[in-house]
């Protein structure tokens, strides 16, 4: 965080924690492992201050993930409050849930690493070139002065390997290994983690895979990598929604895809018929994020996503001519 700009929104993020008694922690829709651990985490370095700190987490995104239901949720609430708010990992209010209590005169803390966060925060530290949202947290934790107790430091952990990929995504930086060092001498064994995150595999994922690969089909001459998983998927194989984490990193892995894109049915109560576009980068002149954002979503260059009404073919015929826009552009400046 060596930008002046950074630096002083830093000091206002700290100031605002120090000075708040009570505060609630959130995160985005859908949340994924930096969401959750990141939101816990806080929420631990927070009550460590002595500050009446709590987590949210909508109950329709309940029950949590399988592979990160072991993370310290104590005391998580599932009915919006009123409170400070820290929205963590969140590009934009419209992908959090608690977008419905927040207000224009609540005091908002906004801290993400996405690069195109809309700011949204009364007061705002973004890092994108942080390698995870928890990564800002932990280099938080030192002006508060709070060491990592094993919560906070398994949480953090499980954030950080889950969004730099086992630590083979773009992202991964020096910084991201000194944070894992720093984390496993507070007490984290990596091989624990590693089980409980991508072992131990219930056997409805496994169908749910199965499932997905069955369907893929590829468009623009293999660019695009596409495949789908309906409502029938999920309650066929008896899969909970967190069940399709991974599917698509089997379609970016296909030889020549640029763009891998998974698309799948919102299931349980309150969903409505919801359906989410998944994309991935497999070619760095493609800023999957830039396609998201014109549906409303967003996210990273390499990883992003938005919900979508779309069928089947013009979903498809909408991302072959962003793809092809994208490598036209990058040719012709090149």
């Amino acid at each position: 965080m060596a930008d002046d700009g950074l630096r002083s929104h830093r000091e206002q993020v700290l100031a605002a924690l120090r000075q708040a008694k009570k505060l609630v922690a959130v995160t985005h829709e859908n949340p994924d492992g930096d969401a959750l651990g990141s939101l816990v985490a806080m929420t631990h370095v927070l009550r460590a201050l002595g500050k009446d700190c709590q987590a949210f987490i909508d109950r329709r995104e309940l029950p949590l993930p399988r592979e990160y239901d072991f993370l310290n949720t104590v005391g998580l609430l599932t009915e919006p409050p009123e409170d400070l708010g820290v929205f963590l990992d969140c590009g934009n209010l419209e992908r959090n849930p608690a977008k419905a209590f927040h207000h224009p005169n609540m005091h908002t803390v906004n801290i993400d690493h996405h690069h195109d966060n809309k700011m949204f925060g009364t007061v705002n530290l973004v890092d994108p070139d942080a390698s995870c949202t928890a990564e800002i947290v932990w280099d938080l934790m030192g002006p508060l002065g709070v060491t990592p107790t094993l919560a906070i430091a398994e949480a953090l952990y499980v954030a950080l390997i889950t969004d730099t990929g086992r630590f083979m995504y773009e992202n991964t930086t020096a910084r991201a290994h000194v944070m894992a060092a720093d984390l496993i001498e507070a007490g984290v064994e990596p091989h624990t983690i590693y089980r409980r995150v991508y072992e131990d595999v219930p056997y409805g994922k496994l169908a749910l895979l199965a499932r997905g690969l069955s369907k893929v089909k590829r468009y623009d001459s293999g660019r695009l990598t596409v495949t789908e998983l309906s409502a029938e998927d999920f309650a066929e194989a008896e899969a909970q929604e967190s069940f399709s984490e991974g599917v698509i990193d089997h379609l970016r892995a296909v030889d020549g895809t640029a763009v891998a894109a998974l698309i799948r049915d919102r299931v349980g109560a309150g969903r409505n018929g919801e359906r989410k576009v998944s994309l991935r980068s497999g070619d760095e002149r493609i800023d999957v994020s830039r396609i998201a954002r014109i549906k409303g979503g967003g996210g990273h260059p390499q990883a992003a996503g938005f919900a979508t009404t779309m069928g089947w073919n013009e979903l498809v015929d909408f991302l072959v001519g962003e793809i092809d826009a994208q490598l036209a552009s990058a040719t012709s400046s090149s």
